[in-house]
């Protein structure tokens, strides 16, 4: 059942479950997905992996982060990335393309996780990728010292997600599905890349951030598209050959 629906540009946005919305699309040349996959697990018992609300913020839970995370529906697809892959590693394929995002990116280890892995069924040999992405210390486009806000707790930089879509391969043009979007990172990432994005969340309150950022991702797009330039006028008086 799809509740909203938003065409941002070349982007498609639903808010609904993307298990029901999955029929109702047409081709998708590649999944990539940061699920969640059980961080609140036991969180009422306390004994939760990682709880998002320990020591922070935020103030929320993520939907379906309570119970772990089944990847079967995506498997079949012809190109898949799914992030957080080593907390459901037992019910994934062998492979050998994971990509690794260093978030230390040469600084010390603290209690945050060094690394965040994703599984892809992409042919060829595990790949790294550094950008610091610490607590408040995020370097590049979305860096809080620049004034930037989180908007979501498992937010990822925009660079890192472009990486992730090179390592596909993919034409440009070419249709990439998110069905767990939260803010929309993977869309920013999409549209300057020059693909199609569909999105979809759950949450009705990440669908209108994610409608918000890409309306301005578009905007801003536009203003640096030079107008195209104007017919050379044939003067009253000029021959045209």
């Amino acid at each position: 059942m799809i509740l909203a629906k938003a065409d941002i540009g070349n982007a498609t946005l639903y808010h609904g479950d993307c298990l029901k919305i999955l029929p109702t699309l047409g081709h998708i040349d590649a999944v990539i997905a940061d699920p969640p996959y059980g961080i609140n697990l036991g969180k009422i018992s306390g004994t939760g992996r990682n709880r998002w609300n320990e020591g922070t913020n935020y103030g929320f839970d993520i939907v379906g982060d309570d119970r772990d995370f089944d990847p079967a529906p995506w498997l079949a697809f012809e190109k898949v990335v799914l992030f957080g892959g080593n907390h459901f590693g037992s019910r994934l394929p062998d492979a050998s393309c994971w990509l690794v995002w260093d978030k230390r990116d040469g600084g010390t280890s603290d209690s945050c996780a060094d690394c965040e892995m994703a599984w892809t069924n992409l042919k060829g040999p595990a790949r790294l990728f550094s950008q610091k992405w610490r607590g408040m210390v995020r370097s590049g486009e979305e860096n809080v010292s620049r004034g930037a806000i989180r908007l979501h707790p498992a937010q990822k930089p925009v660079a890192m997600l472009a990486w992730a879509i090179e390592q596909c391969k993919l034409p440009r043009g070419a249709v990439i599905f998110d069905p767990y979007m939260g803010s929309a990172s993977l869309g920013i990432a999409a549209l300057r890349g020059g693909y199609r994005y569909i999105g979809i969340d759950i949450e009705r309150r990440w669908f209108d951030v994610a409608c918000t950022r890409l309306k301005q991702e578009v905007a801003q797009g536009q203003l640096f598209t030079p107008e195209p330039a104007a017919p050379e006028q044939v003067g009253l008086f000029q021959e045209v050959a």
